[in-house]
């Protein structure tokens, strides 16, 4: 058994009323995990969390665990929290290296699944372990949606979605790469060749623009469109971020290992109101990374970026700009299929467990939410399985 995890897991109190699990949003159950753990019984431990989150691999390195579970855990007050981060991925990193999945018997209902970031792989095991007939599109040439194309490989290793897919094709599932639902593949195409549900979880890829003078020039990226392959991008020796967020973290973080020199995150704000985890930035401070604070950019030039501060005019010389400040959700799907309303920002409108408004057609994820944490997308997902089945019972 490794010892330091040991170690960490050791330092739980079992609280009689533990705050890290309902602290969850997928409810984890910590405290089973860790007594069985301790116990000897890591399968047994790994099977746990599978079982109540088909991605607890992923969420294990990914979760601001510092907001949820290690957020609530009661050894604050004292002191550090159960790295409960940690303990979660040995035992889940274990648990998905090992185990064998066979295909059950189909139980005679079909769902089509668009996308396969992690709504789309949460809800795919979800459903294909209970026997139904699942195919994914996705419109890359690899599974995995924000997992593959928007995290660093830093912060996530790809081998563990390549692993998390074989398991998918183990249990029957049918992938459809380098598919984009839409114009010449419906959802009435869908249903027409026998699928019983279909549902939407293409998150969000349409990078938000500032809106400012130079968002077009050559050097000018946005992040979203940067981290889906950061080597075929020259950006040369100083890079100034624009956005506070997680994904401007992310970038930053990126540009500093392909070998710039000088990178700077500006924001509008101070560093009390970034959007980002203290987690994360406190990882990119440790990376090098600069921040200017209460720089409003007014105008991207060749030679950089033209701000205000505090009502006076600035410049900052930059050979590449990378543009973070979130991102909307790519329309092909909705305005080629009629009956699935919009909010005013593009997001699929659903109930509290993922029903648009076209009878059979479901969504999770960020194409509803906006961009959240994986750990949520997945919690979404969990409702719109049972709502699915509940649909096709019903049919």
């Amino acid at each position: 058994m490794n010892q330091p995890i040991l170690q960490l897991a050791s330092s739980c109190l079992e609280c009689k009323k533990p705050k890290c699990r309902p602290g969850c949003p997928i409810n984890t159950p910590i405290p089973q995990m860790i007594r069985l753990f301790l116990d000897g019984h890591i399968h047994e431990a790994g099977q746990l969390l599978f079982e109540n989150n088909p991605l607890s691999l992923i969420c294990s390195l990914v979760c601001p665990h510092e907001k949820h579970c290690e957020g609530h855990c009661i050894l604050n007050k004292k002191g550090s929290p159960v790295s409960v981060g940690a303990i979660e991925h040995y035992i889940s990193s274990n648990f998905i290296h090992r185990a064998a999945f066979e295909k059950p018997a189909h139980n005679g209902h079909n769902v089509a699944i668009i996308g396969s970031g992690p709504a789309g792989m949460g809800l795919a095991f979800l459903l294909a372990l209970k026997g139904y007939g699942i195919t994914i599109y996705d419109k890359n040439d690899k599974m995995g949606g924000v997992l593959r194309y928007g995290i660093p490989d830093f912060r996530l290793d790809k081998t563990l979605i390549d692993a998390l897919v074989g398991h998918l094709k183990a249990l029957g599932v049918k992938i459809r790469p380098n598919t984009t639902v839409g114009k010449n593949l419906t959802i009435e195409d869908m249903f027409r060749d026998g699928f019983n549900a279909v549902f939407i979880g293409t998150g969000v890829w349409a990078p938000k623009k500032l809106g400012i003078k130079g968002e077009s020039l050559g050097h000018v990226h946005f992040a979203i469109e940067y981290l889906k392959n950061p080597d075929v991008h020259d950006l040369g020796e100083k890079v100034v971020v624009l956005g506070a967020g997680n994904v401007a973290m992310d970038v930053a973080r990126t540009a500093i290992r392909k070998g710039a020199k000088e990178v700077r995150i500006m924001y509008r704000k101070g560093e009390e109101e970034m959007p980002a985890s203290k987690h994360e930035i406190h990882c990119t401070k440790l990376d090098g990374v600069h921040f200017d604070f209460y720089r409003t950019p007014e105008e991207i030039t060749p030679e950089g970026v033209r701000f205000t501060c505090k009502g006076e005019e600035g410049f900052e010389s930059a050979t590449s700009v990378l543009v973070a400040i979130s991102q909307n959700p790519r329309d092909v799907i909705v305005s080629n299929n009629k009956g699935i309303d919009v909010d005013p920002r593009g997001l699929i409108v659903t109930d509290d467990c993922g029903r648009t408004t076209h009878e059979g057609v479901f969504a999770s994820g960020d194409v509803v939410t906006g961009a959240r944490t994986v750990v949520e997308a997945v919690a979404f997902s969990k409702r719109v399985a049972e709502a699915i089945e509940e649909h096709i019972a019903k049919a």
